[in-house]
């Protein structure tokens, strides 16, 4: 299955490795876009809800990993969320066949 790994500079200037087990994600992230805190989370949310949901359809079972992505951006993103001005900026994506 086609997976995504997605680089992120989050709004203290540290950055992250973010992994999708779909390309999906490619619909809802650009690279080298900026996205306000709240909607590159609703954005994650949705592409790596989806993306487990193709695992799901594939396999039999959701991708735990999507979801533990998820968690992990949600978890980070809350260091942030007092700052109007917040945005993450999506670096790079890279498709990869596994």
């Amino acid at each position: 299955m086609p997976v995504t790994h997605f680089r992120i500079q989050w709004p203290d200037g540290s950055q992250a490795n973010c992994y999708s087990p779909s390309t999906i994600v490619g619909n809802y992230l650009v690279a080298g876009e900026r996205y306000a805190l709240a909607d590159f989370v609703e954005r994650s949310r949705q592409a790596l809800s989806l993306a487990s949901e193709r695992v799901r359809a594939k396999y039999g079972y959701a991708c735990s990993s999507a979801m533990d992505q998820l968690a992990q951006i949600e978890d980070r993103a809350r260091h942030f969320a007092g700052d109007p001005q917040a945005e993450v900026h999506v670096i790079a994506l890279s498709r990869n066949v596994s």
